[in-house]
This record gives C-alpha cells, sequence and structure tokens, in this order.
C-alpha cells in the first residue's frame, strides 16, 4: 500500500499516465485506490477506483475476511469471517468511509492524498517459484530512494578507504 499527499494541488498530468503504462505493462494492478482532494475553502472530493471486478472483489474479501476472523476467534471465527469479509468487498473497495473520513479529517486544505493498494503482477512468478520451494516470507519492505544513495555513498566511501589501505601496505613492504 502505498499514501501519498500533494501540499498544494500542483499536479502536472504525470502520474495517472505512468499509473496507466504500469498497469498496462503488467507490473501491477491497483486492487484499491481512494484520492481524496481537499480545495482552499475546505470541500473535499473523493473518488475511488479499483481494476477487480465483483468476482475478485468478494473473493479477496472472503481471503481477508477469513484470516481476520481466524486471527479473532481461531478455527470457529474463519467461516464467518469469509462470509462478512466478501459482504464487505462486495462493492470492489478495500478502503471504506472510516478511511475516507480519518483522511479527510488529517488533510491540509489545498492538498490532495491518495491511498492505492497495489498487486505487483510482476511478481507473481518469482512468487510462484518461491512457494513451490517452500519458502517463506521473513521480511518485505520497500527502500526509499534516499537510503539507496545513502547506501552507495557509503559503499564508495568505504572502496576509497580499501584503496588508500591497500595502497598504504604495498609501500609499507
Amino acid at each position: 500500500m502505498l499514501t501519498l499527499a500533494f501540499p498544494g494541488n500542483r499536479f502536472k498530468g504525470e502520474i495517472l499516465p505512468e499509473l496507466d503504462r504500469l498497469k498496462r505493462e503488467g507490473v501491477v494492478r491497483v486492487i484499491d485506490m481512494l484520492l481524496v482532494r481537499k480545495d482552499s475553502q475546505g470541500h473535499t472530493m473523493v473518488a475511488t477506483a479499483s481494476d477487480l471486478d465483483f468476482e475478485e472483489a468478494t473473493s479477496l474479501g472472503s481471503y481477508f475476511g477469513a484470516l481476520a476472523g481466524f486471527a479473532a476467534a481461531g478455527p470457529e471465527g474463519f467461516e464467518r469471517g469469509a462470509i462478512a469479509g466478501a459482504a464487505e468487498l462486495a462493492d470492489g473497495h478495500v478502503f471504506d468511509e472510516d478511511d475516507i473520513f480519518r483522511v479527510t479529517q488529517a488533510l491540509d486544505r489545498n492538498t490532495t492524498a491518495v491511498m492505492i493498494l497495489l498487486e505487483h503482477t510482476w511478481a507473481r512468478g518469482l512468487l510462484d517459484a518461491v512457494a513451490r520451494a517452500s519458502g517463506i516470507e521473513l521480511m518485505n519492505e520497500w527502500i526509499a530512494h534516499e537510503a539507496i544513495l545513502t547506501i552507495g555513498s557509503i559503499a564508495k566511501r568505504d572502496e576509497r578507504s580499501e584503496l588508500e589501505a591497500d595502497s598504504g601496505s604495498t609501500e609499507d613492504a
């Protein structure tokens, strides 16, 4: 799930075409998207979107509900949760009125926020191979671009230090 805010509502028409390109190329699929825009007077506009059809949405709701029911009441809660979850997602959206209310209340004026639950379709084959090998996911995190830059600069610094140490050790010999 990715949550973004856009202070000042300054859009240049680049975001939706890029999302459409990723969907068209089979990189991602939008499970659910909630967009809330608050203007300078505090009026809000809400839009939702999903790439799931009715059958997929109710199936996903059943799955989520079954997991929640099992977590709350053990095996007895599994079936009740599956039924409740299927009904909950029948409209095709994971995000609900409570999410809309919370985002609307937290949002500053003249700001847009989007919550988007993405399926990384590019990973299906890899995840299937992991499952066939009885692999267990231990961690799944995204690394921010800034962290990659930091890691890169640390690696270069360490490389320079090693080169300096190596050149110093050959002079001593």
